[in-house]
């Protein structure tokens, strides 16, 4: 394949690490092969975009961060209010930076960088959606009337997607009709595998290509060491953004501490109190975080709150999961590995020490779990990361 001249890339993004760590690869392979990147987060995502060798450019996100998830509205006009209100926030930045003789060549959007989509529409330039999660099928709103109706019929909805309508026409987006708009892109690269994509085979192959997650160089996390000691080694995290869990990390202290053979890996975040998890035995290790890729390569089992990264990296490394979902997709993807046989779903009410430890031992201990995994695997490798995911990009800027 020729390979296209280099070019002006624009990625939009919010300031979410479950939005922004998917894309960084993309970005930092994108710079490698001579292309300009510039990149829209908020400024306290400045230091880890510019680690890509992307230019920051700072807008003021009205989101509330991802390490608080209690800050967030209840209802869902609420939360769809305030992904709009972000969006209007990031409007005029992109049109100040980019509307004139800075265009970029191609705008990449993450699936809540609304701005970036209308962008690319108003000047017609080809727009790709990076998408850290997993996409909508053909039916979806016929098959979770639930989740639609949950906004469309609630007290403010009407309202919400007139004004989300209204920004539509007046920031000159070719597709003008909101559902469409938000969940029906023309072009998307989705960065996680397909095995967690739910009804797959109703996905439209001509816009959607799976590539799989994308790991870049993670050598400035730094790297973890397996204990000589260690017969296996049990990595628990729960992510970036439900981190305050006191009571499940002394769960799993009591579940996995004693167990004979084992030694456990637990990431607890910034806003647990260690000296809330107790006295820990000699088996345990206790960290804010963990470079969780370095880990799971060394890994004999994994302990997840199911998110759509930490989901396709146990995948990769074909490690059964317990997963112990905590909001938005979690649960879904939970299901998705439970149907494929290698995981257990425990939700956090019954993860106490017994049930994860009968679950730990079940999914180790039954050697069809690892088969699967194994196929899994290189399903997910097959499908090509990084670099995958690149030559769809440059294929658009061929066009």
């Amino acid at each position: 394949m020729t390979r296209p001249r280099p070019a002006h890339v624009l990625m939009v993004s919010v300031p979410a690490h479950g939005h922004v760590n998917p894309s960084l690869a993309v970005i930092t392979e994108l710079v490698a092969r001579g292309h300009r990147v510039s990149y829209v987060n908020d400024p306290s995502f400045r230091e880890v975009v510019e680690s890509t060798g992307a230019e920051f450019v700072p807008y003021e996100t009205k989101l509330p961060f991802a390490e608080d998830p209690e800050s967030w509205p209840a209802d869902p006009v609420g939360i769809q209010e305030v992904f709009l209100d972000d969006t209007l926030s990031m409007w005029p930045v992109l049109l100040e930076r980019f509307g004139g003789e800075d265009r970029p060549d191609l705008v990449l959007y993450d699936i809540a960088g609304f701005a970036g989509r209308a962008l690319g529409e108003r000047l017609g330039v080809p727009v790709v959606q990076l998408s850290s999660s997993f996409v909508g099928w053909e039916g979806i709103e016929q098959d979770l009337p639930e989740v639609f109706d949950a906004v469309r019929q609630a007290p403010g909805g009407p309202a919400h997607y007139r004004r989300f309508a209204d920004w539509l026409d007046a920031a000159g987006a070719v597709q003008k009709e909101v559902e469409a708009f938000k969940g029906k892109p023309e072009r998307v690269v989705a960065l996680v595998p397909r095995a967690l994509q739910p009804n797959a085979d109703r996905v439209d192959g001509g816009r959607v290509s799976f590539v799989g997650p994308c790991f870049g160089d993670r050598a400035h996390q730094g790297e973890w060491q397996r204990p000589a000691a260690a017969e296996k080694v049990l990595l628990v995290s729960l992510g970036s953004a439900y981190t305050h869990r006191p009571a499940f990390y002394r769960a799993c202290v009591e579940a996995f501490g004693g167990l004979p053979g084992w030694h456990t890996v637990l990431q607890v975040g910034k806003h647990t109190d260690l000296a809330e998890l107790g006295e820990l035995p000699a088996g345990v290790e206790v960290h804010r975080w963990v470079p969780q890729l370095s880990v799971l390569a060394q890994a004999d089992a994994f302990v997840t709150h199911a998110g759509m990264g930490g989901s396709g990296e146990g995948l990769f490394h074909a490690v059964p999961m317990i997963a112990v979902p905590q909001g938005v997709d979690q649960f879904a993807n939970a299901d998705a590995l439970v149907a494929h046989g290698v995981a257990r779903r425990l939700d956090t009410d019954g993860a106490t020490p017994e049930a994860l430890r009968a679950a730990l031992l079940e999914l180790t201990g039954d050697p069809a779990v690892a088969a699967r995994l194994a196929v899994l695997s290189a399903a997910g490798r097959a499908e090509g990361g990084t670099a995958r995911a690149v030559e769809l990009i440059e294929a658009e800027l061929g066009r």
